[in-house]
């Protein structure tokens, strides 16, 4: 682990610690329809430092509030989103949540349909961050002006993980899936943003960015800018990431960095790392660097599509074992029509990539996990050399013949969901194709689990499961 993700992570700690200690005094308020408190607005001027908010999952029409106490935590109460739904109204023309306490976690929950429909602002959120140091984790974020907007306030670190984004954007390219202005660190991992409405799928003024292992699309409908816009430069990891730049695109740009004024604090030094990056527009650019970049090291990435790998000038730049398929076709991916990027036995990619070093601030640049799609990540399981892009090439290897089948794990298949679950904590859970190849791989399920296979190529799979009295599961079934 790098001694600048350490750092952060203690930060988080040390956070977490604070909140611990007033745990002694704290109070767990319930809401839901058939509580007291039958709406999280109700709540909202109640709470205290420390406490935690449990909300019924259902749906909360037109409420929206602000919070200001520190170190609560926010979260649904059983399985699903609290689903707030604004209906087009705002808190204080800002947000469905607008959070001005400090260490705030939110968990699980879906904010939908936050829209300034008169056009005054047009940047309402479903999180509109004005505190410092923020946790969103399992949450869903759609149709909104803004998934979440961050004020500038630094110091704060915000950490969104296990999340999804999706059709924000008030149209006019001003708003986003997510607009994060000037914290001091920003790290974004496990989530998939897509069809950002006009607007980018991401755009960071962080200082400092951790990009790692998301999904950002456009699919076929998408009208998004870029994918990745980070303008005020700085430093900037962007590894593992699946990227898929859709055919209407408003932008050529892929990702760009320091495009804007003003800019960040030096170093303005931009990592892109094992990723696998698709572009179906006509042309494009992949990566547009702005003046006075310092370093722009691009190691083991794909870019498939027609266009131009680099544009913009670095003092120094540092690129090695890229591969560039003008030709999406020629790029021996599973399915690039629905978007499963992993490598097939032909590519050039395999076994063709190097290790990357150590990033200016200690980071280190090994690629050790892979996004699994929607909204979580596997380890990255490396065979041989480290394969060039987001995923490692697993080749056929066969698994044990195991016929019994468990009554205390389930797994059920319906619209392209396959769900697995178990009275127990299922501590593996693992994909192969009928040749062997292994296509996933969780080693966080907990009780149960929702995967969407719909890229799945239509075949014949096995499911293997393990939980934590050692049971192990294994069930043939089609896709």
């Amino acid at each position: 682990m790098s001694k600048s993700l350490q750092k952060f992570q203690k930060a988080i700690l040390f956070l977490a610690c604070i909140l611990f200690a007033t745990l002694a005094n704290a109070v767990v308020w319930k809401v839901g329809p058939l509580k007291t408190y039958t709406k999280p607005s109700q709540v909202s001027t109640l709470v205290a430092n420390g406490d935690t908010v449990d909300i019924d999952v259902a749906v909360y029409t037109a409420d929206v509030c602000y919070w200001s106490a520190n170190n609560l935590l926010l979260r649904a109460a059983g399985s699903g989103y609290a689903h707030l739904n604004a209906n087009n109204t705002s808190y204080g023309q800002k947000a469905i949540w607008v959070i001005g306490g400090m260490n705030t976690t939110v968990q699980y929950i879906e904010f939908s349909n936050c829209h300034d429909v008169v056009g005054a602002s047009k940047n309402w959120a479903g999180i509109r961050q004005e505190g410092k140091n923020l946790t969103v984790q399992h949450c869903y974020f759609h149709d909104n002006d803004d998934g979440i907007l961050a004020n500038s306030v630094n110091p704060s670190k915000i950490l969104i993980e296990y999340t999804e984004f999706g059709y924000c954007g008030w149209g006019d390219g001003f708003s986003h899936n997510l607009y994060i202005n000037s914290i001091d660190t920003l790290v974004f991992r496990y989530n998939y943003s897509h069809h950002a409405i006009i607007g980018h799928d991401l755009k960071s003024r962080a200082w400092v960015n951790y990009i790692l292992y998301n999904r950002f699309s456009d699919e076929a409908t998408g009208t998004a800018s870029r994918d990745i816009d980070i303008p005020q430069g700085g430093i900037a990891v962007v590894m593992g990431n699946v990227i898929q730049h859709g055919v209407n695109a408003q932008n050529s740009n892929v990702i760009g960095y320091k495009l804007e004024a003003p800019v960040n604090p030096t170093p303005h030094n931009f990592y892109l790392i094992n990723n696998t990056i698709v572009s179906e527009r006509s042309t494009a650019v992949f990566v547009s660097l702005g003046a006075g970049t310092n370093l722009y090291k691009g190691y083991n990435n794909i870019f498939a599509g027609p266009g131009t790998l680099l544009s913009g000038t670095t003092t120094i730049l540092d690129t090695i074992r890229n591969k560039f398929y003008p030709s999406i076709t020629t790029a021996s991916f599973v399915s690039s029509a629905s978007y499963n990027y992993r490598l097939t036995a032909p590519s050039s990619a395999i076994n063709s990539g190097t290790t990357c070093g150590i990033a200016s601030n200690g980071f280190v640049l090994n690629s050790i996990y892979e996004y699994q799609h929607p909204s979580n990540y596997s380890n990255r399981t490396n065979v041989g050399i480290i394969d060039i892009g987001a995923y490692e090439f697993i080749p056929a290897t066969g698994i044990e013949s195991i016929s019994v089948e468990y009554a205390d794990i389930n797994v059920s298949l319906a619209y392209n969901i396959l769900t697995i679950s178990s009275i127990e904590q299922i501590v593996r859970m693992e994909i192969y194709d009928i040749g062997g190849r292994k296509i996933y791989a969780n080693e966080r399920i907990g009780q149960g689990t929702a995967i969407d296979i719909s890229s799945y190529p239509t075949g014949i799979y096995i499911i293997k499961a393990e939980t934590e009295s050692g049971k192990v599961f294994v069930k043939k079934m089609k896709f």
